[in-house]
């Protein structure tokens, strides 16, 4: 194995075994609390590949260490449902929706949700589905982007990801909230081990002839966890520090994706027009938190300094 001077992890006993305990030790708890999936194994392989195949790759999977804890966390959600700690907003919700952004449809009060499914189109189905596809790739594509341009800049926006994240993660235990097509399909009565649907993006699936969206949805963590919308907060991110390392051109991309899969969230079905503004605001109080933390905390700083560190 390589072994490069400068700030790379050595590839030698100690590292062996600390990669080894915690790849056996992740199957193990993962088995215990949501049972084995494939994609824990793909998981590990692909960590253990990149740690072991060369210097820049291990430092690269170092990095994205970031995401991949999150990922966990996200999936470990299974194990704990929300709607078991606190009820679920339903018709709540739905009201609160229709009363404040109500529209009149022939005399009817619907919600945005509702009336967009009415004004459907072939068109809108296919750009709105590319739309939502990008609301991980966009984010770890620049993400990658920033590792190999900028190493502090690629740790602010990680550790501002997953700070955001886990925001709304405490949302999602505080207020459990159902998506609008819950209502569509199961009506105002709580059934807690509904499956996830793909909604109005199966409109998508059917025009390619694919079931894409039908295979993510499937492997949802929580059908209850749609206040807020992560979806929503993920691409504000991404323009926020689009903006601060100064892409020019591609931050119009940025903010196009981003309006976009604001509109394809409530299009689709998936979230309320205010799952979508406290996805937003969610987004927002993250990005704040993590300046703060940055200027109040020396402990923070020198962690950031010592991670930049081992994977410059």
């Amino acid at each position: 194995m390589d072994n490069a001077p400068g700030n790379d992890v050595k590839i030698n006993a100690k590292s062996v075994s600390v990669v080894s305990a915690i790849s056996i030790a992740y199957l193990i708890i993962s088995w215990l609390l949501v049972g084995f999936k494939s994609d824990q194994l793909v998981l590990i392989g692909i960590f253990n590949v990149l740690f072991y195949a060369s210097v820049v790759t291990r430092k690269f999977i170092l990095g994205f260490t970031i995401f991949i804890i999150y990922w966990v966390i996200f999936d470990y959600m299974k194990a704990f449902p929300n709607y078991n700690y606190n009820d679920v907003a339903i018709g709540g919700l739905y009201g609160a929706e229709k009363h404040i952004f109500g529209i009149d449809l022939n005399g009817k009060t619907v919600t945005p949700n509702e009336y967009l499914r009415l004004q459907s189109t072939n068109f809108l189905d296919a750009l709105t589905g590319f739309f939502y596809l990008c609301w991980i790739p966009v984010p770890l594509g620049f993400a990658a982007f920033l590792f190999f341009k900028n190493k502090r800049q690629f740790l602010y926006f990680s550790l501002t990801f997953v700070l955001v994240n886990l925001l709304g993660f405490v949302v999602y235990y505080t207020y459990p909230a159902a998506p609008p097509w819950y209502i569509q399909f199961h009506g105002f009565n709580f059934h807690p081990l509904t499956q996830g649907n793909t909604a109005g993006l199966a409109r998508f699936d059917k025009l390619f002839h694919i079931t894409l969206f039908k295979s993510i949805y499937a492997k949802g963590s929580n059908v209850f966890a749609a206040m807020p919308s992560l979806h929503s907060s993920y691409p504000v991110i991404v323009l926020y520090y689009g903006i601060k390392n100064r892409l020019g051109w591609v931050n119009v991309f940025f903010a196009v994706v981003m309006i976009g899969i604001w509109f394809t969230a409530v299009y689709a079905s998936h979230h309320y027009v205010l799952d979508v503004l406290a996805g937003i605001v969610c987004a927002i109080t993250g990005i704040f938190l993590f300046n703060r933390l940055l200027s109040a905390s020396n402990s923070f700083s020198r962690f950031i300094s010592r991670y930049e560190h081992i994977i410059q």
